[in-house]
């Protein structure tokens, strides 16, 4: 196979709001961290161990704008992206490297409920029946009254 593959799908919940950054140009890049965890039974001692790793993801532009409004500390979200490492120097100049993932695509997985939503919800739930009956008396009539077929 001549073709390589970088992509990474992750599911986990973040670790901090999003941090942003402005340029002058009208760009933006957001940044927050995202924990997934590995949970499985140790054989020898039967104990429950929870392992976390912490993701670098890396937000541009308008889908950064949509993060840093939805996306708040511990929200579930499913990430798409590929890795990239960076190089830079320290302040004693010692290089170091960051691994990130670079979101192309992501999805908000906690829901959302507005107090708009479930006012709404709730009064539908309180009284279903005459909005359905409604629309049926309304054109049994209209059929009876009239020969059109509409």
């Amino acid at each position: 196979m001549s073709g390589t593959l970088n992509k990474v799908m992750l599911i986990g919940h973040t670790g901090d709001d999003v941090k942003m950054h402005y340029f002058e140009g009208g760009g933006s890049i957001g940044n927050f961290s995202l924990a997934t965890n590995e949970t499985y039974t140790n054989r020898t001692t039967g104990e429950k161990v929870t392992n976390t790793e912490w993701h670098n993801i890396v937000v541009r532009n308008k889908a950064a704008e949509i993060c840093e409004k939805y996306l708040k500390k511990g929200d579930k979200v499913y990430i798409e992206g590929r890795i990239k490492t960076r190089k830079w120097q320290d302040k004693e100049g010692i290089d170091r490297y960051s691994t990130e993932i670079q979101c192309s695509d992501f999805t908000f997985l906690t829901p959302r409920s507005t107090p708009d939503t479930t006012m709404a919800n709730s009064s539908e739930n309180q009284n279903p029946a005459p909005a359905q009956e409604t629309p049926k008396t309304d054109s049994a009539d209209k059929k009876e009254g009239t020969d059109l077929p509409f």
